[in-house]
């Protein structure tokens, strides 16, 4: 092959994956080029006012050929912007249980359909064995949904889950130095995990002890999404509340090997 075909392929090849993964440089970080991909939907974009995911991503550090799980990721929300920062070279787990899998399965089947993503894997396995392994990890985000482990539904299929274990796990599988950012809703302080069943919140001091509590040591905070006139005692779906929450963003960062 001439240089000037070599030239043409490697080029031709780059502008394959700039459409895929939206990897064209536009002097922005790589965080808001995962946002402005063009091929995002509406309702993503719509989202992202609320969600400000590209200083939520910048927070986590995620890098291009990274390995991350999105932690009952559901419809992969997040999973599709972290596939646009990791490229072609890295690759996304979408952890979902089967609870999970169910409800974000409307909105997960068009974002994966016909290859879409290629580096986002849908992992569906139960919250007692995670099937992730050891060290397989460079990053791991769970998005509004950490205090499902201490919520239970049996009517809507929703066992008792065994928190700890389900840390352990996700501990495990992190390399050392990983992060782990976790984003929720905040509880009224001191109210421990209780408000999870009822309100779909969780106490922010209770979460910090229970991360150490599993190996994983508090790095950093971001207040981005804090809203000090939220209504704690309220359900996270009462009208008067929703989508305007007071939420918390903690990095967690297991411990670099000695």
């Amino acid at each position: 092959m001439t240089g000037s075909k070599r030239r043409t392929s490697a080029a031709g090849l780059l502008a394959v994956l700039a459409l895929t993964f939206g990897a064209v440089a536009s002097g922005a970080s790589v965080y808001e080029d995962a946002v402005a991909v063009k091929s995002r939907s509406d309702k993503d974009r719509e989202r992202d006012k609320r969600d400000h995911p590209a200083e939520i991503l910048a927070f986590a550090g995620f890098k291009p050929g990274m390995r991350v799980a999105d932690l009952f990721g559901g419809g992969g929300y997040n999973a599709e912007l972290i596939a646009h920062v990791v490229g072609p070279k890295g690759e996304v787990l979408i952890v979902n249980n089967k609870g999970y899998a169910k409800y974000g399965a409307k909105e997960l089947e068009p974002r994966l359909a016909g290859n879409r993503l290629p580096n986002v894997k849908h992992h569906v396995a139960e919250a007692d064995d995670l099937k992730l392994g050891k060290n397989s990890l460079d990053g791991a985000i769970i998005v509004l949904s950490y205090h499902d482990l201490y919520w239970v539904d049996e009517k809507q299929g929703w066992p008792k889950i065994d928190a700890g274990k389900y840390l352990d796990e996700v501990a495990a599988a992190l390399k050392p130095g990983a992060v782990l950012v976790v984003v929720e809703h905040a509880a009224k302080d001191g109210s421990g995990s209780a408000p999870a069943q009822t309100l779909h919140r969780i106490d922010e001091a209770y979460t910090k002890a229970d991360f150490a509590a599993h190996g994983l040591v508090f790095d950093a905070s971001l207040d981005v999404l804090r809203n000090p006139a939220d209504d704690r005692s309220k359900l996270v779906f009462d009208p008067s509340v929703q989508g305007k929450t007071d939420r918390f963003v903690h990095r967690y960062r297991k411990p670099a090997a000695k």
